[in-house]
């Protein structure tokens, strides 16, 4: 028993590791730690990204509980894309501009020569007006989408505001398991092709015992399709990965922390135009 109970103890001290080193990694919130942190503790916190989706998606819902009681539904919107943009500190964003600005770039002639091109362009710090375009179509479509939700059923609205980061946080883990580094340097070559099957089971099922959380609050209010919906959801956003995996292997010869930020910013995009789709045709 006593074997058993320090076994328990030692298992929850590795998760919390692993949540603290993601939180560090993917959020501006304060996390102060004395821990010892490698290159593989890094790797493998990638198992519960989901997790700390699952946070930032109730910081979501709690500003639109707090905003809603003072604002305006379109500052509301407006003020939930802020606090989600301030939570990771643009980290993603950023990412997804640099990605467009390479993408765009004059080709030099060869195969080659482009990709060394566009991975420069990659490291500037500079952003163009590629990129700032990225940005503007990326926050203007989520502005639009998630205003547009407000019209369904609270289930549909609240479950998307929640299930948002959580899902984008999914689709980088599947794109660090399939993609291969594109450069040897960098934080995502720490994950990129350096995870195990075990980081994906582990955040696969974490995902699905978070699916159903949603309906603990909106019980009498979910959707009849609601489950048939995840399924297609979920298998659309682990080929969109593939698809985007294969395109950025073809223009940077791999993944870098910036295509993953730009996969994520892609997916939650999807993610809420898929939302919309399926509501429109399915109540």
């Amino acid at each position: 028993m006593a074997k058993q109970g320090f076994q328990k103890k030692l298992k929850n001290k590795f998760f919390m590791k692993r949540l603290l080193i993601a939180l560090q990694l993917l959020t501006i919130i304060p996390v102060r730690t004395n821990m010892i942190v490698t290159e593989a503790d890094i790797a493998k916190s990638s198992s519960v990204f989901v997790l700390v989706g699952l946070i930032q998606g109730i910081i979501l819902i709690t500003t639109d509980y707090l905003a809603g009681r003072v604002f305006h539904p379109d500052l509301v919107t407006g003020l939930i894309l802020l606090v989600y943009v301030l939570s990771n500190g643009g980290f993603h964003l950023d990412g997804l501009a640099d990605t467009f600005d390479a993408i765009a770039a004059k080709s030099e002639g060869t195969l080659n020569a482009d990709k060394q091109k566009r991975l420069s362009i990659l490291k500037d710090a500079a952003t163009g007006p590629i990129g700032v375009t990225a940005i503007v179509f990326s926050l203007g479509l989520k502005y639009l989408s998630l205003n547009n939700l407000t019209h369904f059923l609270s289930f549909t609205y609240y479950s998307s505001l929640l299930l948002l980061p959580v899902i984008s946080k999914w689709t980088m883990v599947i794109s660090m398991f399939y993609g291969k580094p594109a450069r040897e340097d960098g934080l995502g070559c720490i994950f990129i092709n350096k995870i195990g099957l075990k980081e994906i089971v582990i955040s696969t099922m974490i995902l699905l015992l978070l699916l159903p959380l949603p309906q603990l609050f909106f019980s009498a209010y979910i959707p009849s399709s609601q489950y048939i919906f995840y399924a297609v959801l979920l298998v659309t956003m682990y080929f969109l990965c593939r698809a985007w995996i294969h395109f950025f292997h073809k223009k940077f010869g791999g993944l870098t922390g910036d295509t993953l930020g730009a996969i994520s910013e892609i997916t939650e995009v999807i993610f809420l135009l898929l939302v919309i789709v399926w509501s429109r045709f399915s109540i």
